[in-house]
């Protein structure tokens, strides 16, 4: 029966070479948006790695000849930090480089290990980082005031670049080369998802600010019950130490849900353009179905006539269509399939591998549904009214 239906299928493949095309191009989309799907749900079940809520992310950006002298720098950071810290709302300060949690802004640099070496994100931050945001030592520890003594400056790497480097043995001690310094590594952290929900975890490297560096960012944890006014107070603080900045106060937990929109923007275009062509190649697949059952009267008309049950003629309209369908998707899978192959948009390989079978299983899905009221239409016609109009 199913050699049959093939048969009958490939002996019509002009009739049907349009609809091939429209399934083949719509289950190409379909493929691009379930590995997007896949891959951002993939990437947004695994932990975020930090607190982001009741955090604040301070900006203050000095105007031209505002910012203090070298010998005074120590001085007015320390005197922030007692100001900000002395706030009964505030937990823990640190101060961080620009590419902050949910910012725009991303540095990234080239680290080495031998002969091999990996593009890592970049960050730089203070001893008190972790404090604030509660990230999560895996091994070792966080670099403090002590390590600035050392030959080597500290360097914290988080799991990512640890299982690239040091996949099967412990990352402390061991030195890794940023530019032509040497590092050693105090600790691994797991890895935050800083980017937001959707964001693939990257290799990253953080390295400690000196005490008299100028840092234009700072991150703020506070209690949960601080009331409306705790914000304007801070202002007032932070203004009243740095007379010439522009001060900015933004919170995180509303930084993650813009970075989160901006990351859905090229899922939701695809959708809509899917949306589209779904729209089509149903309509494109009802259509052909429903002139096919209009021109076979007759042949329909005699095959009740010799005894097909109307499940039987209605189940020969499915399966016609599902075979037609799988030409297309034998088309398509073999594109598809490259991708995973070639390692193209550096995704893992199970990512799309879930999305081509999505995709099949959508194709497929589609095509029984257009296929189900025609093949009932064609189960209600009566042998001698069809043979009489013939």
């Amino acid at each position: 029966m199913l050699k049959h239906l093939f048969t009958l299928i490939w002996n019509k493949k002009k009739q049907h070479a349009l609809l091939i095309l429209e399934m083949i191009v719509s289950f190409m989309v379909l493929f691009a948006v379930f590995t997007l799907i896949v891959y951002y749900y993939t990437n947004y079940r695994r932990p975020m790695g930090f607190r982001y809520d009741n955090v604040l992310a301070v900006s203050f950006n000095s105007q031209p000849g505002g910012r203090p002298n070298r010998d005074s720098l120590y001085t007015v950071l320390q005197t922030l930090r007692r100001s900000v810290i002395s706030m009964p709302e505030v937990k823990g300060m640190s101060s961080v480089s620009s590419n902050s949690p949910f910012s725009m802004n991303t540095s990234g640099n080239s680290i080495y290990h031998g002969d091999v070496h990996v593009m890592t994100n970049f960050y730089t931050v203070d001893d008190h980082y972790p404090e604030v945001l509660e990230a999560k030592m895996l091994e070792g520890r966080w670099f403090n005031a002590n390590d600035a003594l050392g030959k080597e400056p500290p360097l914290v790497i988080n799991d990512v670049l640890k299982e690239k480097f040091f996949p099967n043995e412990s990352a402390v001690g061991k030195t890794l080369k940023l530019g032509d310094e040497s590092h050693r590594i105090t600790g691994v952290v797991q890895t935050l998802k800083d980017k937001g929900d959707y964001a693939p975890l990257k290799p990253g490297t953080y390295k400690r600010v000196g005490d008299s560096s100028w840092m234009e960012r700072v991150l703020i944890s506070y209690e949960p019950g601080a009331d409306a006014g705790f914000e304007s107070r801070l202002f007032k603080t932070f203004s009243g130490v740095l007379k010439t900045s522009t001060i900015e106060i933004e919170r995180l937990k509303e930084k993650r849900v813009d970075m989160n929109n901006t990351t859905l923007v090229p899922m939701i275009l695809l959708l809509v353009v899917g949306g589209f062509l779904i729209v089509n190649v149903a309509l494109g697949v009802f259509g052909v179905l429903w002139y096919n059952v209009s021109r076979r009267r007759a042949e329909i008309g005699l095959r009740r006539a010799i005894g097909a049950t109307g499940n039987g003629i209605s189940g020969q309209i499915v399966s016609e269509t599902l075979v037609l369908s799988t030409f297309a998707l034998i088309i398509g899978v073999f594109f598809a399939a490259q991708f995973p192959l070639l390692n193209l948009f550096d995704m893992p390989s199970g990512v799309y591998i879930t999305a081509i079978l999505l995709s099949v299983l959508f194709i497929y899905l589609l095509v029984v549904i257009c296929a189900f009221y025609p093949g009932r239409q064609a189960a209600q016609i009566y042998p001698a009214v069809a043979l009489h109009e013939d």
